[in-house]
């Protein structure tokens, strides 16, 4: 039973670190592209690099980059209530 438990919490732990990294470079990548398309249809006016690269600071602390931890909390959440539910009630 209990080394049931630890593989499942390693195992998902790792699934859930790929999602989470996978899902993380994806969004980098989308606002990295839609940071140089702004610059490139508005700005056209300084280094297009630095545009990016304070355009991505900012990014790295807004809301919707937290939102991603998301991949761990919800299912961590949902299988420790199926587990209650299963087995306590």
């Amino acid at each position: 039973m209990v080394l049931a438990l630890a593989r499942l919490i390693v195992v998902g732990f790792v699934v859930l670190t790929v999602i989470y990294v996978s899902l993380s470079l994806y969004s980098r990548s989308v606002r990295r592209g839609k940071l140089g398309r702004k610059w490139d249809e508005d700005i056209r006016r300084g280094d297009r690099d630095e545009f990016v690269r304070r355009g991505l600071k900012i990014y790295d602390r807004s809301l919707r980059r937290k939102l991603l931890w998301g991949v761990y909390i919800v299912p961590v959440v949902t299988i420790a209530v199926v587990i209650y539910l299963v087995n306590f009630h």
